[in-house]
């Protein structure tokens, strides 16, 4: 008997209907609980828009003109209406009684009430927004229903490293927003690195003046097949720096900025020999390793990687970053301050005959008691200042500081054991898919990248609290964020390539409930309505790759395939021919049926293409009837 396969999916559903149909309504995070009713409510130029607080007037500002945008007309806006008034309200009556940043949608057929209070009612204004359908005929016809939410963690957070590549503030608050749509509220920004130091510190011009410059970039993967001779330069002045802080604010984002100590310090070190232990000795730099200008010196980096010449403990080096975390503090409202603690190489401290003095003196076991004495001293300083630290989970080594937030990235263990000694965790595992520089695909056709490999789909799955922890331990859990290094992302596009879709997955993932995570209803309802409003925006994304189509090789004679594309209005083309599919290519519009004669295969190609002229990388699935020698290229 023949074998027949079939792979899921049918045809989407139209744009206009969507957040109708959908259970979910198209918001993403999906919230805590919705009850949908038969009725409607249509808004239309006939109704009024009220914010019963003057402080909630920014709010309705926000909604009034994503009204324009969407329906074509402004609400006229009034401080009260009568019940036989159509209207939209914002309100902060009664939000007292909600969880911390959380709000209520009620939709009747006659009124819309926005329930909550500072975030919360920003948040609420935000769902709203995403579960309006498009128009028809001048009016925007919404289901009644009744929604409750509230997040699940209270840290939620993106990370965007600036240090290697700079983005102008322009996108920084592009980013910002990005972040605020999906109910994100902490923007960590890592700015300082090995290849540049990227925010003006007064007290020590140098680190700008010669610590935001380097003098080539390699070309390529590391460790590169050349240098693009040109000088990378580029930071933040503290204006600059206190426009994005204010910005942040008004979207509910705490901006957490990241000073790195005692590693990832070559750009500080070239600005100021004397912070390292060996002040004379030149940078170091393998004779192989693609180079633009001198190699004397102190220099900034300009490859990727961990480097030895890290800031040594003396009471110079402590003055040093305590003046520049005196700059910063004031900067910065934050409550956290990181200051790294990563990728520390300890060769230099064992050739210090100083450091080598100071572990004795100080009664240190060794190099990681002496970052441990580093981390601990400077959280002492901070928090003097009122000020708590976060550090990446190296800061574990040697002992972990009294009162640090532990960011755990190389997999999940340093979180576990920060939690059970009761210290708070951040969970941003490297193997959860939370690494957003990596690669969303294993298609060739994906652009150069550090490498590893997350989809929408690996992010989505993470639960940030472990099972190996108590109920009493998981409380430490204070939330989950995503990083985008930027080694190999030199553009805005880039970066924006690398979040979308992944930032949804995010959303959720940090916001929602774990037993209202649905991933069906998640990427094949709800994503494709936010990638085709994402798609007429101009900013990039990556484009999913057909759903139904996530097996590289298939044994069969006979295959019935069903595919769907996971943005609307997207197309399917595809080959079986061995040729590149484009639009030239069979459009996909109902099942591939494809018979393979014994001891044959047929490779499928697919690509996906937007409205936009944005397509997907191609994707190869092998349809084989025990032909020999199969090669399986995979591409998830």
């Amino acid at each position: 008997m023949k074998k027949i396969l079939t792979c899921i999916i049918a045809a989407a559903i139209a744009v206009p209907a969507f957040a109708q149909h959908d259970a979910n309504m198209g918001i993403i995070p999906v919230p805590v609980s919705i009850q949908k009713s038969n009725g409607t409510f249509v808004l239309d130029k006939t109704a009024v828009l009220v914010a019963t607080d003057a402080q909630n007037q920014k709010h309705a500002d926000l909604l009034n003109a994503f009204i324009v945008t969407k329906g074509g007309f402004a609400l006229r806006e009034v401080k009260v209406a009568d019940a036989k008034t159509k209207a939209v309200v914002l309100t902060s009556e009664g939000a007292d009684q909600l969880p911390a940043e959380g709000y209520k949608i009620s939709i009747k057929n006659n009124r819309i009430t926005v329930t909550g209070k500072d975030a919360g009612l920003f948040y609420g204004v935000q769902s709203l927004m995403q579960l309006m359908p498009e128009r028809q005929n001048d009016k925007i016809t919404i289901s009644t229903a009744e929604i409750n939410d509230f997040p699940r963690f209270k840290y939620r957070g993106l990370h965007l490293d600036v240090g290697r590549h700079y983005f102008p503030v322009s996108f920084i608050k592009k980013y910002i927003d990005m972040m605020a749509a999906y109910k994100l509220n902490n923007f960590h920004w890592h700015l300082t690195e090995d290849q540049g130091w990227r925010i003006e510190i007064k007290k020590y011009p140098k680190l700008t003046s010669v610590g935001a410059s380097r003098n080539g970039t390699i070309i390529g993967r590391h460790p590169g097949i050349g240098t693009d001779n040109e000088v990378y330069k580029g930071y933040y002045t503290q204006d600059e720096v206190k426009e994005v802080v204010a910005y942040a604010a008004t979207k509910f984002i705490n901006v957490v900025p990241e000073i790195e100590m005692p590693g990832h310090a070559s750009a500080a070190i070239a600005a100021y020999p004397e912070l390292s232990a060996f002040p004379d000795r030149d940078t170091f730099i393998d004779p192989k390793t693609p180079w633009s200008g001198s190699r004397k010196g102190k220099q900034v980096q300009q490859t990727w990687g961990v480097f030895d010449d890290v800031f040594v403990p003396t009471e110079n080096t402590f003055k040093f970053l305590e003046n520049v975390l005196d700059e910063v503090i004031a900067l910065f409202p934050s409550k956290y301050i990181h200051i790294g603690g990563d990728e520390s190489p300890k060769e230099y401290w064992k050739q210090s005959a100083f450091c080598q003095q100071f572990i004795k003196d100080n009664n240190l076991k060794d190099e990681h008691g002496l970052q441990s004495y580093f981390i601990q001293r400077m959280e002492r300083y901070l928090n003097g200042k009122g000020r708590s630290i976060i550090g990446w989970d190296e800061i574990l080594e040697g002992g972990l500081a009294p009162n640090a937030t532990v960011m755990s990235w190389r997999g999940e263990d340093g979180g576990i054991a920060s939690a059970k000694q009761n210290h708070d965790v951040i969970m941003t595992p490297n193997s959860g898919g939370l690494y957003f520089d990596h690669q969303q695909s294993k298609s060739p056709d994906e652009p150069l990248s550090i490498g590893g490999h997350s989809t929408a789909t690996k992010v989505y799955a993470y639960d940030p609290v472990p099972a190996a922890l108590t109920p009493e331990q998981q409380k430490y859990i204070i939330g989950v964020q995503a990083n985008v290094w930027t080694e190999y992302i030199e553009t805005p596009a880039k970066v924006e390539y690398t979040i979308f879709p992944r930032l949804y997955s995010l959303a959720e993932v940090a916001w929602s409930q774990k037993d209202r995570k649905d991933f069906k209803n998640f990427y094949e309802e709800r994503v494709p309505a936010h990638l085709s409003r994402l798609d007429k925006t101009g900013t990039n994304y990556w484009v999913p790759t057909p759903i139904g189509q996530e097996e590289p090789l298939l044994n069969g004679e006979n295959f019935n395939i069903e595919l769907k594309a996971a943005a609307q209005g997207a197309k399917i083309y595809y080959t079986l021919d061995n040729t590149r599919p484009s639009e030239t290519a069979h459009p996909y519009e109902t099942a591939i049926k494809v018979n393979v004669p014994k001891g044959q295969k047929r490779i499928l190609k697919t690509i996906v293409i937007m409205p936009s002229g944005k397509r997907s990388v191609v994707t190869e699935t092998i349809l084989n009837n025990e032909a020999p020698d199969v090669q399986v290229k995979t591409n998830k």
